[in-house]
């Protein structure tokens, strides 16, 4: 069933917790492998194409598809955090700090340092990069490769995570309700008004930014549940929003602007991110199970692997683009409307194929993630 008791989470990453007689009913596995997913093909979307030739027809089914992949992939993340934080910011879980940072270390610690060397190592051997005492020092300081920003995020929000816990522990549901419309304002609806109408509050008014906010939504929609059609309607109106909002400011606007409806802390990200997240809280266990016996057990071996996937599928991906493989799989070689979906489904296979034999080896098995 893809409903587990929480203490059954390993590997994977979002952390684990310790039972005290209490089951969640929320299906991580699925929630987990979708996510995923999605992270890998939003990665696939954004392959770097700077010396691409193309007709005008060519360009222009390119940047569908890349706007397309890229608005469809955006909920990834926040769907991570906001699974993060329905699972750690219960009431029942009470723990002193020193057996909180134990257990977020040993989750991540080992992994960041395994994969972090190892990409440096892809950075001098497979980018032709020369290291420098500082370029490692900086490395060390804000991630070896860009793909590394997660785990800083994700420790800031470690670092927070007992205050939210008595927070949402006395909250009533008003207030956790005031919180997280007050963090939409801040972060979505003052940026947007400062986008179409050039003038926008001062951002020193809203003091709770970043992500957060999706980690209160986590908890926040485990205890609200909207009707399934209002859901669907925001979800598809999310998306868009997000795939025609991008044509229009690259279009009309260009530069940087162009990504602003891409930012995983706009409205338009925040609603569909939101909606896919409740929508999936109320699926079925038995939804894969009755039809596909197998794919519970892969949905939740994907799950496992989640941590050591998402660190290390960046580098599967640059070997598909550059025939690492003996092929090469690229927007160059392939149209990208095939090609992004492909190229993720193949990453994510051999990810975790990698994984698991990696895994095996029992000096590696604890560190690889």
């Amino acid at each position: 069933m893809f409903k587990r008791n929480v203490g059954e989470n390993k590997n994977s990453l979002e952390p684990s917790l310790d039972q005290k007689a209490q089951t969640l009913d929320i299906p991580v596995d699925l929630i987990r492998t979708l996510a995923i997913f999605l992270v890998i093909m939003l990665h696939a979307a954004i392959e770097p194409t700077p010396n691409l030739v193309e007709t005008t027809e060519q360009a222009a089914v390119h940047f569908w598809a890349m706007n397309i992949y890229n608005s469809l992939s955006r909920v990834s993340v926040p769907l991570f955090i906001m699974l993060s934080g329905a699972l750690l910011l219960q009431p029942f879980k009470d723990e002193p700090l020193s057996v909180f940072f134990k257990k977020r270390f040993r989750r991540i610690g080992p992994a960041f340092v395994f994969w972090g060397a190892a990409y440096f190592a892809w950075r001098v051997f497979a980018n032709g990069e020369t290291l420098t005492a500082n370029s490692i020092v900086q490395g060390i300081l804000t991630g070896p490769y860009f793909h590394f920003w997660f785990l800083y995020m994700l420790i800031g929000l470690y670092l927070i995570t007992p205050l939210l816990r008595l927070f949402v522990n006395h909250a009533d549901l008003k207030v956790l309700r005031y919180i997280v419309v007050l963090w939409f304002v801040g972060v979505a609806i003052n940026p947007l008004i400062g986008i179409v109408a050039g003038v926008k509050i001062d951002t020193n008014v809203f003091v709770i930014v970043g992500w957060v906010g999706y980690f209160l939504l986590g908890v926040l929609l485990q205890k609200e549940r909207l009707r399934r059609g209002y859901l669907y309607t925001v979800m598809v109106v999310g998306y868009l929003w997000t795939i025609f909002g991008s044509w229009v400011v690259t279009y009309y606007v260009g530069g940087d602007a162009s990504y602003f409806f891409y930012d995983f802390l706009t409205a338009n990200i925040i609603l569909t991110s939101a909606a896919l997240f409740q929508l999936l809280l109320g699926m079925s266990p038995n939804l894969f199970a009755r039809r596909f016996p197998n794919a519970e057990k892969l949905v939740h071996l994907i799950s496992q692997y989640t941590l050591p996937v998402y660190l290390f599928h960046v580098m599967i991906l640059q070997s598909l683009e550059r025939g690492y493989f003996g092929f090469t799989l690229s927007v160059t070689t392939l149209n990208p409307l095939v090609e992004v979906p492909l190229a993720a489904v193949v990453a994510l296979f051999i990810s975790v194929g990698v994984i698991y034999l990696l895994r095996k080896i029992p000096i590696l098995k604890n560190i690889v993630g």
